[in-house]
């Protein structure tokens, strides 16, 4: 849970796939936002029970199913706008009722809570980050020590590599990184430590991030992803 004098934010893991399931409070107002909603509607529905919370919208960072098989039971039970990227929208072809289409630096107002809306392609076309103060959810764009695939429909390394590379050098070290999976020693970090143990995050060559990502990451490494020197990372590209 992260605490500010105006939000909160609340994890749930759920579903075989280890899916964390974010719920953004705005303290003030009770209204609460959740993100990517997949696996156990009811576990969601009973936590914002719990909190006192009214669930007034719902967040995609991107459209897979292991992120949204949720959302339509979610939807039937609370009157709630959706927000996704249009690029997102567009990508994943869904007829969906009106939902509210964002470009990336938008803002959604939760209450008295701003959220920021990031464009970060590289998992999908449309996948988007929230930022909400110091703090940022980040889907399958960033884990915690790792980083979404890339050979999946829609994904693109190189795309990947420009993104990380502007959430590590735009964004305050201090952001606290909040997965959209449970795949590390920790189930969450600040950009500082990911900077340092990243393995995606130590290359300064394009190609050398693609050749990784794609040929050699999911060959030398397995959860729960721990951290990589710079030094260990570019070993294992050369080793490649």
């Amino acid at each position: 849970m992260s605490t500010d004098t105006g939000w909160i934010i609340e994890a749930l893991e759920l579903g075989p796939m280890e899916n964390f399931i974010y719920l953004i409070r705005d303290t003030a107002s009770g209204r609460a936002a959740v993100v990517d909603p997949a696996w156990d509607v009811p576990a969601i529905l009973r936590r914002a029970r719990e909190r006192d919370m009214t669930i007034t919208d719902v967040l995609l960072t991107h459209s897979h199913h292991d992120h949204i098989n949720g959302l339509r039971e979610l939807l039937g039970e609370v009157d709630a706008e959706l927000h996704l990227l249009k690029p997102e929208a567009q990508f994943w072809g869904q007829e969906l009722d009106m939902p509210r289409l964002h470009h990336g630096g938008d803002t959604i107002a939760l209450g008295n809570t701003e959220i920021q809306v990031l464009h970060t392609p590289g998992h999908t076309p449309g996948s988007a980050c929230y930022r909400v103060g110091g703090d940022l959810i980040t889907g399958d764009t960033l884990f915690v020590f790792g980083c979404g695939r890339c050979d999946l429909h829609g994904g693109d390394p190189n795309q990947m590599y420009d993104t990380l590379r502007k959430l590590k050098t735009e964004l305050p070290p201090q952001t606290v990184i909040h997965p959209g999976h449970n795949y590390a020693v920790q189930s969450t970090s600040s950009l500082a430590e990911e900077a340092a143990g990243n393995p995606f995050l130590h290359f300064d060559r394009q190609q050398d991030f693609v050749t990784y990502r794609m040929q050699v990451h999911d060959r030398t490494r397995h959860e729960p992803y721990a951290p990589v020197t710079r030094e260990a990372a570019l070993a294992a590209l050369k080793q490649a």
